[in-house]
């Protein structure tokens, strides 16, 4: 498991590098062979929000034959950007389902031939619930979300996630039970700013948490044993994202 890449994505350098690999595609033979692409998890936050400015990576579902790895591989060593700075391996998460397409929406269209789309709010939601990480920015990426919503006078109800975890997943049966308790606090709570500043500042000690472990025990740190670390760094006295947010809500 892997906690660290030094890569740093914008919204402004992400167009770029959208529009950039619509010419390579074309180039390589795509001109007559448009192919959708949708993009999610950090990516189609920073596309769609402004409270998060950058992400590591690029996560994106498409629908395009062996041409498009070559053209992301291209636009990679022209800027030098790191290998997989573009990846389809969300499609190997459990976050991933074949609804994602029914319940995508249009972003922008490169060159006539790179249709991006990008997901809605609750949609965002569903799939980072079912994520969970806490040394990720699964969670507070839910609060920043609910807060800009809010902002933007589109609040999103618990109805609408039920309905996006619903339409993706079949039912919540699949979210961790953490998550589920996560988001029914936080839609309590409803003081989303507080909340999401105190939510990035645990993920931020807890990647750190995680980067020392990585160092210090090589090898020790894998996917499925990061719930049991970071139950043990909470034994120890360090307060986890749950515990934060419920000393929040017994002071509102």
């Amino acid at each position: 498991m892997s906690t660290e890449n030094s890569s740093a994505f914008t919204k402004e350098n992400l167009d770029l590098y959208l529009k950039e690999l619509s010419r390579e595609y074309k180039k390589l033979g795509g001109r007559n062979y448009p192919v959708e692409m949708i993009l999610v998890g950090g990516a189609a936050v920073i596309e769609s929000y402004g409270f998060r400015e950058m992400t590591t990576d690029i996560d994106a579902v498409w629908n395009a034959a062996s041409i498009m790895k070559d053209a992301i591989n291209r636009v990679g060593d022209r800027f030098g950007l790191p290998n997989g700075w573009m990846n389809a391996d969300f499609m190997k998460t459990p976050s991933y389902t074949q609804h994602l397409s029914l319940y995508s929406v249009p972003y922008k269209t490169f060159n006539q031939v790179l249709h991006v789309r990008t997901v809605r709010g609750e949609y965002l939601i569903a799939m980072k619930l079912l994520a969970g990480r806490k040394y990720k920015n699964d969670l507070s990426d839910i609060v920043g979300i609910l807060a800009e919503q809010e902002a933007m006078g589109k609040p999103i109800s618990y109805e609408m996630i039920d309905t996006a975890v619903k339409n993706l997943y079949g039912g919540w049966e699949s979210i961790p039970q953490d998550s589920i308790l996560f988001i029914h606090g936080i839609l309590d709570t409803g003081n989303y700013e507080e909340v999401y500043a105190q939510i990035r500042e645990s993920e931020v000690q807890t990647k750190e948490i995680l980067l020392d472990i990585q160092k210090t025990n090589p090898g020790d740190l894998r996917e499925e044993n990061v719930s049991d670390i970071l139950e043990e760094q909470v034994k120890q006295g360090k307060l986890s994202v749950l515990e934060q947010l419920k000393g929040m809500k017994e002071r509102t």
